[in-house]
């Protein structure tokens, strides 16, 4: 790049809604962009400090919230590449970029003239004239400032700056340390006959997956939770169990990538920057800004639902013990519950013909592959008895279902269109991107990229990104990303969904609706930049789509003969999906429980054993399970040791007490109709965090939302005597 060219990561694209010219920027260039990025908001936030008029509104916040457009440029590029297409250079840039950015936070959080202007407007907030919108954005920005360290004396905001730096560096490490270790955990399968139960399309990918690594046979990669999808799937018991373990065991076998120790460092330091600023924890410090009131009634509700679902899981691993016809392991258990909900919980006799075809499968070294294609037993029902929902799958396309199950669900609610766009290139090919617009008056809302299919340089899970935020203020439209983990089908071949991954797809998807239907002026309080424990919630309602009649049938058709699905393995798979298996639950909450005790430690208080206070905190949440783990245990809890959830974990299940009151409105109201999504957009979705988001449901809901509709859902509601 000439001395004089302008940087291509900060550069006008010239492309439809700002977005970046991904085929123009090369790696190198991230760190002289982030060099002029970063000079170039200190120099913005020093003209507002340092402004000699009075202190107004306009003046400073709104000022400070249109400075740092190429910062905010720079990092909706870079920090979606390094998610979701990490190579060795990123890493270290990654590395580099966590203390400077941090860096540079704490010297706009703590300047002096800043904090002064700021502080002014908030003395006397309830003198001037702001808007609702206005007052949420100076009381979030003082708070910030306080909790960023600006009340403190020096000697405070040195360690502040301390900490901070070193919490950057570990968090980065982390997520780095995860994806190494994932990458290397891969179960290693010679015989294609010990896959029995995997479809083509995984087998196809683990023989890939295997000749990319220069090895023969196929190798399994590891999904981010505890539970793997394979495991509820393979036949063979002893290979269940290398998955099972490979999993449960990632950062914790003493190698390069083990996380223990950083784990600890991690917790003391959050626990000391807690202190600093007068909480008596991190979690304290954490739920501050989240609509749940404090630690205690966290830990109230997991309590309220632990007792309960555990209660639960027994009960529903006596069954499946008895069925499996002979003791549980924990890699049995998802296999033996995924069995049941496919050939029907009564068929007792086809449960114990599975477990003695493992036991065969275990003692044979060599074999024929079994043609049988998914693991059925060779004991069924009559076909007219007999619903099998792994079946559903077939009528799963990747493509029908976003085109007339996710974006169809979209244009009914919201009156959205969307458009592919293949002249519009994302930041790998196998990135998808979409124009949408407002089908009222053809009025260009954003751009939707998906980015579906899983790759060693990606990181598990599924998450939604933000590249360009909607701002008013800026004249800014969104570009939102959703990434997943498929299994990529060989040419020519289907991507075919499972109903777990059907749900995701809506889910991610109800967060790019979150961004996409912004309107606010302000960028920081658009779309998802709501609290922790509610920006789950408008992507749990979009689950609710996923099996709706309404839905469903617009996309289920047979992927090879077009035929829809019949209409009873629909409702069949309706009837599967309508309460959540007691074990995932108790997974679930097992985690937050673990994340809540970790965080609720002082910095005297920090243990010496990570998996021993592991379990001496599951044990006294009275969520110890032996036949399950938490859906993750600390050494690869991404989601509170590498990402932004420390002390929020337990939001899902929080917010699931708005979404399952909202599913109840919508079914109440006729279910997919405009009039409701328009509600629903006007009282969420498009107003981010520009008002009191849990005022602004229980006004649509007309009274606040209660934990009722959420305990019937889970099946943990009691039952009348």
């Amino acid at each position: 790049m000439a001395d004089d060219a302008v940087n291509p990561v900060l550069a006008d694209s010239g492309l439809p809604y700002d977005l970046p010219d991904f085929a123009t920027i090369s790696d190198e260039d991230f760190l002289p962009a982030y060099d002029v990025a970063l000079a170039e908001h200190l120099a913005e936030v020093e003209a507002i400090a340092s402004n000699s008029e009075p202190s107004t509104f306009d003046n400073t916040l709104a000022a400070l919230e249109a400075s740092g457009r190429s910062l905010a440029r720079a990092n909706g590029i870079f920090f979606n590449l390094e998610g979701a297409d990490s190579n060795p250079r990123r890493a270290e840039i990654a590395q580099e970029l966590a203390v400077r950015l941090t860096a540079h936070a704490n010297t706009v959080g703590m300047h002096p003239g800043l904090y002064a202007r700021i502080a002014a407007l908030h003395e006397q907030i309830d003198r001037l004239e702001l808007t609702e919108p206005q007052r949420r954005l100076l009381e979030k920005r003082y708070r910030s400032a306080v909790r960023a360290g600006a009340g403190l004396d020096a000697d405070g905001q040195a360690e502040m700056r301390a900490i901070s730096a070193r919490l950057a560096t570990l968090t980065t490490e982390f997520s780095q340390y995860l994806l190494d270790d994932t990458n290397a955990s891969a179960v290693h399968v010679l015989d294609a006959a010990d896959l029995d139960g995997l479809s083509d399309a995984e087998i196809a990918a683990a023989r890939r997956l295997a000749r990319a690594e220069g090895r023969e046979g196929h190798l399994i990669s590891l999904e981010l939770p505890s539970s793997q999808s394979a495991v509820g799937k393979l036949t063979n018991r002893n290979v269940r169990q290398r998955v099972f373990e490979a999993s449960v065991d990632r950062c914790a076998r003493g190698n390069s990538h083990d996380t223990r120790a950083m784990i600890l460092e991690i917790v003391e330091l959050r626990a000391r920057r807690a202190r600093l600023l007068g909480y008596d924890d991190h979690a304290a410090y954490t739920i501050a800004e989240e609509t749940a009131p404090d630690p205690a009634a966290v830990a109230d509700l997991l309590r309220e639902l632990g007792s309960a679902a555990t209660a639960a899981a027994d009960a529903e691993i006596a069954c499946l013990t008895e069925d499996f016809g002979g003791p549980l392991e924990p890699w049995d258990v998802s296999f033996a519950l995924a069995a049941a909900r496919r050939t029907g919980k009564d068929d007792v006799d086809s449960l114990r013909s599975l477990n003695h075809r493992q036991d065969s499968l275990d003692q044979r070294e060599h074999g024929a592959p079994d043609h049988r294609g998914d693991g059925a037993p060779d004991q069924r029902r009559n076909d007219a008895q007999e619903v099998r929902t792994d079946e559903f799958e077939q009528y799963c396309e990747l493509d029908a279902v976003l085109n007339d199950g996710v974006f169809a669900a979209a244009t009914a609610l919201y009156g959205l269109t969307f458009t592919e766009r293949p002249d519009l290139k994302g930041y790998h090919p196998d990135v998808r991107v979409w124009e949408v617009l407002d089908g009222a008056d053809g009025r260009g809302v954003g751009l939707f990229l998906g980015d579906f299919y899983a790759r060693p340089s990606k990181r598990g899970g599924a998450w939604m990104n933000n590249i360009v935020d909607q701002s008013a203020q800026l004249g800014a439209r969104p570009v939102i990303v959703n990434v997943l983990n498929l299994t990529e089908p060989e040419p020519g071949e289907p991507c075919l969904l499972t109903a777990d991954q059907l749900t995701t797809l809506f889910h991610e998807f109800g967060h790019a609706l979150h961004g996409l239907l912004s309107a606010v002026e302000f960028g920081s309080q658009s779309g998802t930049s709501v609290p922790r424990d509610f920006v789950e919630f408008p992507s749990q309602v979009n689950e609710m789509w996923a099996l709706h009649p309404d839905v469903v049938t617009r996309y289920a058709r047979h992927w090879k003969t077009g035929e829809p699905a019949p209409t009873e393995l629909i409702a069949a798979v309706r009837e599967a999906a309508d309460v959540e298996p007691a074990h995932a639950t108790v997974e679930y909450l097992a985690a937050a429980a673990l994340d809540l005790a970790w965080h609720r430690l002082t910095p005297e208080s920090i243990p010496h054993d990570v998996a021993e206070f592991e379990a001496l905190a599951l044990d006294e949440a009275g969520l110890a399970h032996p036949l399950i783990p938490p859906r993750y245990r600390s050494t690869y809890f991404n989601h509170v040791f590498g990402g932004g959830y420390s002390s929020a974990y337990y939001s899902y299940i929080w917010s699931e007490v708005l979404d399952a009151e909202t599913e109840q409105w919508f079914l109440r109201g006729g279910g997919l109709r405009r009039e409701l999504g328009r509600a629903f957009a006007e009282a969420v979705l498009a107003r981010g965090d520009s008002v009191d988001p849990v005022a602004a449901h229980a006004e649509m809901l007309g009274h606040p939302a209660e934990i009722a509709p959420l305990l019937r859902r889970r099946g943990l509601a009691p039952t009348a005597g």
